[in-house]
Order: C-alpha cells, then sequence, then structure tokens
C-alpha cells in the first residue's frame, strides 16, 4: 500500500473542500454534485485502503528522531474510519435538503467536508502526536460549523465549545508530552508503550497522567461536569448537531479514550488501580446524569443531546472495564450508536425543517402528517432503549457480560446505571412517539393540514439508517466477532 493512498483519505477531502465556496457555480445543484462526489470519492478510497492495508506505517513528516506524524491502519481504525466513511455521504445528502434555504451554504459545506477530512486524520493516526494535533483540527473546523447562523445564540455556543474543547486539549497534551517522555515509542502499540523499569517508582505519577488525559480527551464525549458544550451546540444545523451527536466530535473522543487506554498507558499498568475506579465513577455519574436531564429537558435537540451524554459514556464504561470483553461492548456501542443518534436527530430535523416547531409539546398529532419520519424515529427510539431486535440490546448485553466478568466492585453498579438509563430513555423517547401518534382527544388535526414528510434528500437517508438498525440488530454475530478479533490482541 503506497503511503500516498493514506495521505489522500485525510488530505483530499480537506483540499477539494477549499473551492466550494470559491468557485462561481452555474447553480446550486452543481454545487450539490461537485460536494456529493468529493465525498464518495473519499469514503471510496477510505474503503479501499481499508481494505489492502498491510499494516506498515506512513510517515508523511518527522520532526525529531521521536516525533512525527505518520497514518497507518489496525482493527480500531477500520471500525472509526469505516463508520465515518458509510455515515458521511448519506449525512451530506441529507444536509442538501436541510440548507436549501439558509444562507452561507458554500462556506457550511466547505467546513462540513473539511470535518470528514480531519475525522479520517484522527482514525488513521498512527501515533498519539498526530492524533492530538488532527483532534486540536476537529475543533477548528466545526466550531464555524456550530456557529453558522451567527445568532446570539450561535456564538454564545460556539464560545462555551471553544472554551471547554480548548481546556481539555491543555489536559491531553500533558498526557501526550508524558507519553512520549517515558514510553518506549510514541506510535500506537496493543497492550501500552511502558515497560517494567519506564514504570518501577513512577506508577502514581503515570495514573495521575492517565486521568488528567481521560478528563481532557473526554470533554469530547461529554462527560460529566465537561459536557455543558453539547446541549448548546443543539443550535447548528441538525447536519451539523447529528454528526456532532453521532460521528465525528463525540466519537472522536470516544475512539481517543480507546486509543490512550489500550495503546498508550495500557491496561495492566491501569487495572485494579485507584484511576481505574476515579474514571469509572465519573463514567457511571454521567450515564444517570445525562438520561435524567433528557427526560426533563422539553427541546427536542436539547433532549437528544443529553441522551447522547449517558450513551458516549455506555462506550466509555465498556472502556474503563480495562478488559477484552468491555471494549468489545464498548466497540459495539460505538458503532450501534452512531445509527441510532443520526436517525433520531435527522428524523427531529426533519421536524424542525418542515414545522419549524422545537419543543416536544408542538409535536402533537403530527404522526399522522409525517409517518415516515415518526416510524423510523420510534424505531431509533426503541432501539436506543435495548429493545431485543435492534443494535442496542447486543452491545448493552455485552457491555453487562463484561461488567460482570470484571471483578472490580463499580461494575455492578455501572450495571445499574445501564438499567436505570434503559427505563429513562423508553420515557424520554417513547413520550415524543406517542405524543405524535396520539394527541389528547380534543387535538385539532387541522392545526397540521399543511404538515408533510420531507423530500427525498432526507427520506432517503434515513431509510438507509432504519434498515441498518433492523440488519445490526438481527444479524450482529460477525461484526461482533471482528471486535473480538481486535480485543484479542489487547
Amino acid at each position: 500500500m503506497s503511503g500516498a493512498m493514506y495521505a489522500a483519505v485525510v488530505f483530499l477531502p480537506i483540499f477539494l473542500a477549499v473551492p466550494i465556496p470559491l468557485v462561481k457555480w452555474k447553480n446550486s445543484a452543481a454545487r450539490m454534485i461537485y460536494t456529493e462526489c468529493v465525498v464518495l470519492l473519499t469514503s471510496a478510497l477510505v474503503f479501499y485502503v481499508l481494505r489492502n492495508a498491510n499494516g506498515q506505517i506512513f510517515t508523511l513528516f518527522q520532526f525529531a528522531n521521536d516525533l512525527d506524524v505518520g497514518f497507518a491502519v489496525d482493527g480500531l481504525t477500520k471500525v472509526f474510519a469505516g463508520l465515518v466513511s458509510f455515515l458521511w455521504p448519506l449525512a451530506t445528502l441529507y444536509a442538501f435538503e436541510y440548507m436549501r434555504h439558509l444562507h452561507d451554504q458554500e462556506l457550511f459545506f466547505m467546513y462540513y467536508v473539511m470535518t470528514f477530512g480531519v475525522t479520517l486524520g484522527i482514525a488513521f493516526s498512527s501515533n498519539i502526536l498526530t492524533m492530538y494535533c488532527f483532534y486540536e483540527m476537529l475543533t477548528i473546523v466545526t466550531l464555524p460549523l456550530i456557529m453558522h447562523s451567527l445568532t446570539k445564540e450561535a456564538i454564545l455556543a460556539s464560545r462555551t465549545y471553544l472554551l471547554y474543547s480548548l481546556g481539555g486539549a491543555a489536559f491531553a497534551f500533558i498526557g501526550m508530552v508524558f507519553i512520549l517522555y517515558f514510553g518506549t515509542t510514541g506510535n500506537f502499540t496493543p497492550g501500552g508503550v511502558f515497560t517494567a523499569p519506564a514504570t518501577q517508582g513512577r506508577q502514581n505519577v503515570l495514573l495521575v497522567l492517565y486521568v488528567l488525559t481521560f478528563f481532557g480527551f473526554s470533554v469530547k464525549t461529554a462527560l460529566w461536569p465537561f459536557g455543558g458544550w453539547l446541549p448548546k451546540a443543539g443550535v447548528a444545523p441538525t447536519p451539523v448537531t447529528a454528526l456532532l451527536h453521532a460521528v465525528a466530535v463525540v466519537k472522536a473522543g470516544a475512539f481517543a479514550i480507546m486509543r490512550i487506554t489500550y495503546y498508550s498507558f495500557g491496561t495492566e499498568l491501569l487495572r485494579g488501580s485507584w484511576a481505574q475506579t476515579v474514571v469509572m465513577v465519573f463514567v457511571i455519574i454521567t450515564i444517570v446524569y445525562g438520561c435524567s436531564n433528557a427526560l426533563k429537558e422539553t427541546h427536542l435537540k436539547r433532549r437528544l443531546a443529553y441522551s447522547t451524554m449517558s450513551n458516549l459514556s455506555y462506550i466509555l464504561f465498556g472502556v474503563v472495564l480495562m478488559s477484552p470483553l468491555g471494549l468489545i461492548g464498548a466497540l459495539c456501542h460505538m458503532v450501534f450508536h452512531a445509527f441510532m443518534k443520526i436517525c433520531s436527530f435527522f428524523c427531529v430535523g426533519a421536524v424542525m425543517h418542515q414545522t419549524e416547531k422545537n419543543y416536544v409539546h408542538e409535536i402533537d398529532g403530527m404522526g399522522r402528517r409525517m409517518p415516515v419520519v415518526f416510524v423510523i424515529f420510534t424505531v431509533a427510539g426503541l432501539a436506543l432503549m435495548g429493545v431485543p431486535g435492534l443494535p442496542a440490546f447486543v452491545s448493552k448485553w455485552n457491555l453487562a457480560k463484561a461488567a460482570v466478568a470484571s471483578d472490580h466492585p463499580l461494575a455492578f453498579v455501572g450495571v445499574l446505571a445501564l438499567l436505570v438509563s434503559a427505563l429513562l430513555t423508553a420515557i424520554y423517547m417513547m413520550s415524543i412517539s406517542l405524543r405524535a401518534f396520539f394527541p389528547n382527544r380534543e387535538f385539532d388535526y387541522t392545526s397540521t393540514r399543511d404538515v408533510k414528510d420531507p423530500g427525498w434528500m432526507m427520506l432517503v437517508p434515513l431509510a438507509v439508517f432504519v434498515a441498518v438498525l433492523f440488519v445490526l440488530g438481527l444479524h450482529s454475530a460477525p461484526l461482533v466477532e471482528a471486535f473480538g478479533e481486535i480485543a484479542a490482541g489487547m
């Protein structure tokens, strides 16, 4: 595999996005075709590289003997890059319809496509320095997307996002420096990069650094108390919030924590330590905190944002169990949650696009007028609850199995948190569907006579996503086996 191919999958969408606002397009259709072709080409290249990768590391350039920017493909790369590359073309198609009547579409789609390339940079990173660089770039390219509307609310949300992200980056930077100093290499290595002599007498120092690094990268996963930016970011256009919550930003945070836990610090150093207990406590708190706030939130997108906080900590719970079974559960939920949450957000976005309604109490009776959207939303809600036959049941089962097999006493508290979260998820998701399909008897259906399902650009991605939910729910065994092979390498 040529090193140029690794660089192409990362930098091609970044460079090809630049002409979008610069070219004088004949019409909007020409711009949309160009944008979709760039995204599809990138996805095709990603799947080609993932299929033909030979495990070699490609060094793009070198700062010093042990500092370089490089790319490689391993099992974790295949999961994250494959997930992103499957979802992005469909999300872009949805965005065309959603953004049709909004301003500055050219700038929007430039940053939207750039974000694709930067996220792939995180996925293909061969070492912690490369991942950190692209992680910071992700903050830069997503910031204009959050503040796209330039309203006061959007500007405040973008400031909050920036402050949280910069604070997290500072902690992550400290951890990176010490990994590079004490570790045998900066490259991601299954089992970690610290030798016994390196850890001798420094165990507590390294554990403190792990906690700092964990909290630094967990800002993007909205771990409590660092998740205040996520509900506020709902002010961004729905195609952005869907990617923030389902694919790019929050999953990049979870991916980074998997890397540092299993490939940098190593579970042999961390398992059974006070550091494992500390991070597990915060993860369990976030699971319950997120779903509790979702239950009382009446704004549709903010309700789903709090749901994301809770579900991202499902993934982190699997990670901090620090076992192969835990990693299998974490990878399952990372993939399955992406489809469930992007499906939910796109349904809510379709409602907001068609009706300009933003709150739960405003959607009474719309299920009859928008049957396709609300049926799909209901399926996504059932999936998030963990109903058997849908994918979250599989991931929650694997997480619970890993917790029971763990010898950590807090793991059983985590299982209880998962059960509480499932109950609250059923309430805050199904209450939306029930109001849409079964309003009170006095409801006047003439008030929604002009409401209808959106166009095909929105419905096609939703149809694909809901079909994937059924496939993953009923035929997840091959995927779980693949995750088992990745975890076995730990």
